[in-house]
C-alpha cells in the first residue's frame, strides 16, 4: 500500500469512530424518583450500564466492530422510553 492510501485510511476510520461516538448520546436521568422509583432507577441502571461501554470501547481501543456503539444506542433509546413509560404512567393517574 501506498503511503498516502494508508494516511487516507486512517483519516476515513477515525471519522467513522467519531461519527459513531456522536450518535449515541449519553442517557439522562430525566424521569421523577418521586414519582416513578422504579422506572428512575432504572434510567439510573441505563447510564450506568452506557459509561461502562464507553470504558470498554476504550481498553479495546474502539475495535469492537460497533456493536458497543450499537448497544450504546440501544440504551439510548430505552431511556426515551422510560421518560414514555412515565409520561404515559402521570397521563393515566390523573
Amino acid at each position: 500500500m501506498t503511503k498516502a492510501r494508508i494516511v487516507l485510511g486512517t483519516a476515513l476510520g477515525a471519522a467513522l469512530i467519531c461519527g459513531g461516538m456522536a450518535m449515541a448520546q449519553k442517557p439522562v436521568d430525566n424521569v421523577s424518583g418521586k414519582k416513578h422509583p422504579n422506572l428512575a432507577s432504572a434510567q439510573r441502571l441505563s447510564q450506568q450500564a452506557w459509561e461502562k461501554i464507553g470504558a470498554a470501547q476504550q481498553a479495546n481501543e474502539w475495535d469492537m466492530d460497533g456493536h458497543a456503539a450499537k448497544a450504546k444506542d440501544l440504551l439510548d433509546q430505552v431511556n426515551r422510553e422510560l421518560k414514555l413509560a412515565a409520561q404515559a404512567a402521570n397521563k393515566n393517574h390523573k
